[in-house]
């Protein structure tokens, strides 16, 4: 590579980033059923019906994991927490066991020399909540508090920095409209309901954790710039909903106290009565924001009910997720969340990556692709810092190849190749590209 550590400031943060449900394995330990264990029994959607039942086998290998991690030359590693692994059924009685394991794994970081990121969630909700409404439920807001007390009150003493909801849009429209995750649900108004709710949970975690006496506490926004794919008024206004939609909601909830009014012509006649009286709770202040950013978007006027977008295929190279590689975008966001949101608050840029096929020949993973990824990225980030964006750090997904949702084990996202039938590990040219970096200059 040619950018090295010495090329950002010197308390610029390198981490890597997973997510439980995607490597930990939830048939160990004593953890409940998810949605996502649902949506993957359901023929269609997902790929060969496959789930996170044995993943990457983190639960019994993360000091081996931790081991990639630290030897790789990161400072930090982003991790999340399984709701059902800590609470089975959502509410009520506490899996020790599941608790017990957050506890080793922070621990282990803390061993290592690593700092730990925690996220309390990242898209594994109990089954048992889901049959009560999930996030349509404005009850969820409470019993996500609920948990977030239970975990932190065991690791939150010993944690750098939490975020409560990794990826709000997922969460809400990709899930509850678009139905492309779990639940799986096409309803406006189902996600018009998610769309409030999970960011009122963001506030009541926050609020607990504040509480607890905790800092450190931030928010994770997954964003795709959005381009009209011409000139015309039409593709203006589709690429602005877009944005509306994608990016602008949620940031501008938690950050500013108020949605965007253009997303609000086609979702408030289905939301919560009185919703406005919860933005106090949601726009609460925050100690950093994230930013988990891949592609962009290219958009047009569709046909049909509000949205009425369709996406039109770009013209710059892909990635095996068919999604572009446009890093100008990650520039682009970093400058206008620092100015239109968050001010002088740090910026961690917590996602960012690209999935390959990545076969191994002769015990090595050549993958050229992966490492011209990373340092287009990371070039904009010295754009983003030299242009006085308070970026303090920035994180590759993933550490491991994995469970990569309704794609199954197909899409390779890792800096370390697992073989799904041995699980073994094998480092990838862009991990050892990525060690020589971190590590030469290193201190």
């Amino acid at each position: 590579m040619l950018l090295s550590r010495k090329d950002f400031p010197e308390d610029f943060i390198f981490g890597t980033a997973t997510s439980s449900y995607q490597i930990e394995g939830h048939s160990f330990g004593g953890a409940g059923r998810t949605h996502w264990d649902d949506f993957a029994d359901t023929p269609g959607n997902v790929v060969r019906a496959e789930n996170g039942d044995i993943a990457c086998d983190h639960y019994h290998r993360y000091a081996e994991d931790l081991d990639l991690v630290a030897n790789a030359g990161f400072d930090a590693y982003r991790f999340s927490i399984s709701w059902a692994r800590v609470l089975p059924e959502g509410r009520g009685a506490v899996n020790a066991e599941g608790l017990d394991f957050y506890d080793r794994l922070v621990d282990a970081m803390l061993e290592r020399g690593l700092s730990p990121y925690a996220t309390l969630y990242h898209w594994e909700l109990p089954s048992a909540l889901a049959d009560l409404g999930g996030w349509r439920n404005r009850d969820i807001a409470q019993w996500f508090g609920d948990f977030t007390e239970v975990a932190m009150k065991r690791i939150g003493d010993r944690v750098d920095t939490v975020a409560p909801i990794n990826e709000p849009w997922c969460v809400a429209w990709l899930s509850h409209f678009l139905g492309g995750q779990a639940p799986g649900i096409r309803d406006i108004r189902a996600a018009a309901r998610a769309m409030h709710h999970v960011l009122l949970a963001h506030g009541r975690a926050t609020e607990v954790m504040r509480g607890l006496g905790m800092n450190g506490l931030g928010g994770v926004f997954n964003l795709e710039w959005a381009h009209p794919a011409d000139d015309s008024e039409g593709a203006r206004a589709a690429a602005a909903r877009y944005d509306g939609l994608y990016n602008r909601w949620f940031m501008g909830g938690v950050f500013r106290g108020e949605y965007p009014e253009i997303v609000l012509e086609g979702l408030e006649p289905h939301l919560p009565a009185n919703w406005q009286d919860d933005m106090p709770l949601i726009s609460q202040p925050l100690d950093w924001c994230g930013i988990n950013y891949y592609t962009r978007k290219v958009l047009a006027p569709g046909t049909g009910p509000w949205p009425a977008i369709d996406e039109v295929r770009g013209i710059l190279p892909k990635t095996y997720m068919d999604w572009e590689i446009y890093p100008e975008g990650l520039l682009q966001f970093l400058e206008r969340t620092a100015t239109e949101y968050t001010g002088e608050l740090p910026i961690y840029v917590t996602e960012n990556g690209m999935a390959s096929h990545d076969d191994p020949v002769a015990g090595e993973v050549e993958d050229p692709h992966r490492i011209a990824y990373i340092e287009s990225h990371l070039a904009e980030v010295r754009r983003a810092i030299a242009r006085g964006v308070p970026v303090k750090g920035y994180f590759l997904w993933s550490l491991l190849d994995n469970y990569e949702w309704s794609f199954g084990y197909d899409k390779r996202f890792g800096l370390v190749h697992v073989d799904f039938d041995t699980l073994a590990r094998t480092p990838k040219a862009s991990y050892h590209a990525l060690q020589q970096a971190l590590t030469e200059s290193k201190a």
